[in-house]
């Protein structure tokens, strides 16, 4: 870490968690200080369903909710962003406290529920930024109460399809009753084929991923990845958190509810998004999340088999110089791999994490 990101950390953590990330989208409002910057190199670019990313690491939904601070995010040297998860209708998400740092885990648990300020408020920022370069997605969900969550996603579709480079598709938090319920595989193919609909029926037609959660049994992996390859849809985002709660380190929060993100998480999203590569075939669109704190986890989800990475925790403990310091790194282990591109690194740990049991 540098001087400025063990400064900056020592600031926020004398905050509690839920002030401090206000704190890191306002800073990075106001043009926060870059400590390097990452590199451009035509061996870290990756290009997937029709997009070109610079490299192939990317600020994972979560952080920036309402799309305030996208670009800013891309400065600090991650190849894309993804802005949510956003409901059609504004709401406060859970009582507080819902954020809790596992500091000896480099961990943290958050029961947030979807806290937002709903499409339109997301989309006017959206919209003003058109015509930037950079690829942001956008994480469209359900609101809690809603009479027709697959219509909020409908919806959610329709918004942004003109706005977002990508889309995702949130059916996996722990913190909205019953929406992973969604993940079962009839409820998750007339999800996915009204989200399909819903995107070709705009002259705009990003890609769409789904993100699933880490805690699904094999079985279940399998009705997924049959249900994506059917519906046609372009990818599959491995894994948002754990409500599993692996050996810990910091007791005083373990037993709080909500789902666990952080080291913590490394080793089973890893496997799960290896045996979900296994299902999906060398072709479909993986992004693997979970545990990414440095190049090393970070190269380590593409050598299980993701096309491109994304992190948010990592952050929190490492700050904001992380995602240029991953991207440096990435290149320096180019470089003395000799290799043509990033993804020649992909799939090369394949079987090993397949083999493993979830």
């Amino acid at each position: 870490m540098s001087l400025i990101d063990r400064l900056g950390r020592r600031v926020l953590f004398s905050f509690d968690p839920e002030t401090a990330h206000g704190m890191s989208i306002a800073a990075l409002r106001c043009g926060l200080p870059t400590a390097g910057t990452a590199p451009r190199d035509p061996r870290l670019k990756v290009r997937l369903c029709g997009l070109d990313f610079p490299n192939p690491l990317g600020m994972a939904a979560g952080f920036d909710k309402n799309a305030e601070v996208p670009d800013a995010l891309l400065r600090l040297g991650f190849g894309f962003a993804e802005a949510g998860t956003v409901t059609p209708e504004p709401q406060p998400g859970n009582p507080k406290p819902r954020i809790f740092r596992l500091v000896e885990d480099e961990a943290v648990i958050n029961r947030l529920g979807f806290n937002n300020e709903g499409h339109e408020a997301a989309a006017r920022r959206l919209a003003a930024r058109q015509g930037r370069p950079g690829i942001v997605g956008v994480n469209v969900g359900a609101n809690k109460d809603s009479a027709d969550r697959i219509a909020d996603y409908e919806k959610g579709v329709a918004r942004f399809a003109a706005l977002a480079s990508y889309l995702t598709v949130n059916i996996s938090s722990p913190n909205t009753p019953g929406l992973r319920n969604m993940q079962a595989r009839a409820q998750l193919a007339e999800l996915l084929a009204r989200v399909v609909a819903a995107r070709n029926a705009g002259s705009a037609r990003p890609p769409v991923f789904l993100k699933i959660a880490p805690d699904l049994a094999e079985a279940e992996l399998e009705d997924i990845a049959a249900e994506v390859t059917e519906k046609g849809i372009d990818g599959v985002i491995v894994s948002n958190t754990t409500i599993s709660r692996p050996r810990l380190r910091t007791p005083a929060f373990a037993s709080e509810a909500g789902g666990l993100s952080g080291k913590p998480l490394f080793e089973r999203s890893t496997i799960a998004l290896a045996k979900m590569r296994k299902l999906l075939g060398p072709q479909r669109a993986l992004i693997g999340v979970g545990g990414v704190d440095g190049a090393e986890t970070a190269m380590e989800k593409i050598r299980a088999g993701a096309d491109l990475v994304q992190l948010y925790t990592g952050m929190i403990y490492a700050g904001p110089g992380l995602p240029c310091r991953i991207v440096q790194d990435m290149l320096r282990t180019v470089e003395r791999e000799r290799l043509g591109s990033i993804r020649d690194l992909r799939d090369s740990r394949l079987e090993a994490w397949a083999a493993k049991p979830l």
